[in-house]
């Protein structure tokens, strides 16, 4: 009996905990049925998600033959982060644009704090620190006030020319020099020298081995392996954190060296007019208390050293990227110049004014920045609350990435390549997108369309580019004044060959063209002797 008696209290007992069981799952089944399902996308692995999946140095392209499987949104996992990728302009516009109270934040990357790329601001979480860095910037770089860097960037652009016919071997380094005294002179007021400038040096030291692992691709080993930071210096491993170290080393000297600068030398610009952001603004700083002031000598350091490597690496990138188009699409170059001819002549070099008067040109640089977007999954955001779209839920907390470029680049960029599905890439939208072809932006009149690159590479919603409208003038003024005086054609050996190449690019957070082989060489006598003409003093 003791045992039927057993039996019989063990099902009893058993009873309550199987209608519980029964109760959950048939919620768990309500719940799931009632809530929105997230967006298509690969099919993850246990604990790892799809991270071996993802190509870490050209993540775009994994993203890209995601898309064309599984649409303009995609859902991935890397390890316990939740991903989510924008493949198309509409939906990047519908939610980064219509939404942005909802898409305006940064992801968590473990690399930001640990390289001392914390004094990026575009890097910072949406709230009061980032509001009052913002609004200094857009006071520097709105459109109304961008207007009066225009004469320093074209005599820039033609200082670049100088250095180019005068050492065509080092092309890199003028363009980057370039790049970096528009942005010492807007941010501190400091007149770079034409070649070799300390400060510029510095620059260049400070972002190159952040741009490398300021993305979430990268970022995610150091997430979840955090003691490779304390390792000893003699561990196998321990290679990251002494990256670290000098990564964080030169990154406050770049934001601390010429904010000193402009602290010293304020007194003397204020007498001679000359404007920069960390001059103007500290004048202002004087009149506050001193937490006040503590408070936004920070932030100004950060929006100032923000503008300083923004100017930096996407400029330089840029033109690196126009460069190498001028060599692989010599057609295009012979157009562009003969429209300068025919508008500005020959005694003369190109003007702000005659910017207008240059639609093929126009569409150079927009064809430039199409071609091969900077960033080309621009900076992450990151969702602040939980989101539905077009029946697709978005969950707080997830990292959103724009694929604004897609494809694989052969050395003569006319490949017809299966994946096409990225912003500035589709194939729809822009018919073989591997080439270089300006004149996609001029209707059958030769004007220009509405189709405007900029509008999406810059940035979108509220964490867009603030300083996109002086980066556009850089670029436009340097690329004006070379086709204007300069020809850019295919190397040669000792025998006379063309050197045949395949682009190579750095990869990281921006994508550069590195050095390909070229020949730099003034365009005729007479742009000679105008490039003489503003030689001294260079």
């Amino acid at each position: 009996m003791l045992p039927s008696v057993d039996g019989h209290l063990a099902i009893l007992a058993a009873l309550p905990l199987s209608l519980a069981i029964v109760i959950a799952f048939a919620r768990f089944r309500q719940n799931r049925q009632n809530k929105p399902r997230l967006p298509p996308g690969p099919v993850p692995l246990p604990l790892l998600g799809n991270l071996l999946s993802v190509d870490t140095k050209e993540p775009w392209l994994t993203y890209t033959e995601w898309g064309a499987a599984y649409g303009d949104l995609v859902f991935v996992r890397l390890l316990d982060q939740e991903v989510v990728v924008i493949n198309s302009e509409h939906v990047a516009r519908a939610l980064l644009d219509k939404r942005s109270r909802i898409y305006s934040d940064r992801p968590y990357l473990a690399t930001i704090e640990p390289f001392g790329w914390s004094v990026n601001f575009a890097f910072t979480g949406y709230g009061d620190e980032w509001r009052l860095c913002r609004r200094l910037f857009h006071q520097t770089f709105h459109p109304d006030s961008a207007i009066k860097f225009r004469p320093m960037q074209m005599t820039r652009a033609r200082e670049l020319i100088v250095n180019l016919i005068d050492d065509p071997q080092h092309y890199n380094s003028h363009l980057a020099t370039l790049s970096s005294s528009v942005g010492m002179s807007v941010a501190y007021g400091y007149h770079t020298s034409a070649r070799d400038d300390p400060l510029i040096r510095i620059v260049e030291n400070a972002v190159a081995i952040g741009l490398e692992v300021v993305t979430p691709e990268r970022a995610i080993l150091l997430k979840f392996f955090p003691f490779l930071l304390r390792l000893p210096d003699w561990c196998w491993g321990s290679s990251i954190k002494r990256d670290a170290k000098i990564s964080t080393s030169r990154m406050t000297e770049m934001m601390n060296l010429p904010f000193q600068y402009a602290q010293e030398h304020m007194a003397e610009h204020s007498m001679l007019d000359r404007f920069s952001m960390v001059g103007d603004n500290l004048q202002r700083m004087e009149e506050q208390d001193q937490a006040s002031k503590t408070r936004f000598e920070t932030a100004l350091k950060k929006a100032a050293t923000t503008a300083m490597t923004g100017s930096y690496d996407t400029t330089t990138s840029t033109l690196m990227t126009f460069a190498l188009a001028m060599v692989l699409y010599p057609d295009v170059q012979r157009r562009a110049q003969a429209e300068i001819d025919s508008v500005v002549g020959e005694d003369r070099l190109p003007t702000f004014e005659d910017r207008a008067s240059l639609p093929y040109v126009e569409s150079v640089l927009r064809e430039t920045f199409r071609w091969s977007p900077v960033t080309p999954l621009a900076i992450p955001h990151a969702t602040s609350s939980d989101d539905i779209y077009n029946g697709y839920f978005i969950p707080k907390g997830a990292t959103v990435i724009c694929n604004i470029w897609s494809d694989r680049l052969s050395s003569a960029f006319n490949v017809l390549i299966l994946y096409r599905r990225g912003i500035s890439r589709d194939e729809k939208r822009y018919p073989y997108a591997s080439r270089f072809m300006p004149e996609r932006f001029l209707d059958v009149n030769g004007d220009l369309t509405d189709d405007d690159p900029a509008g999406y590479v810059f940035g979108l919603g509220r964490r867009g580019c603030a300083g996109r409208y002086t980066a556009d003038a850089s670029v436009w003024s340097a690329i004006v004044t070379m086709l204007a005086t300069v020809e850019f054609s295919s190397a040669k050996d000792d025998i006379g060959k063309v050197i045949d190449f395949t682009p190579q690019f750095r990869p990281g957070l921006t994508r550069t063209p590195l050095v390909f082989p070229c020949s730099i060489s003034a365009r005729s006598r007479t742009h000679s002797e105008l490039v003489d003409g503003f030689r001294t003093g260079v």
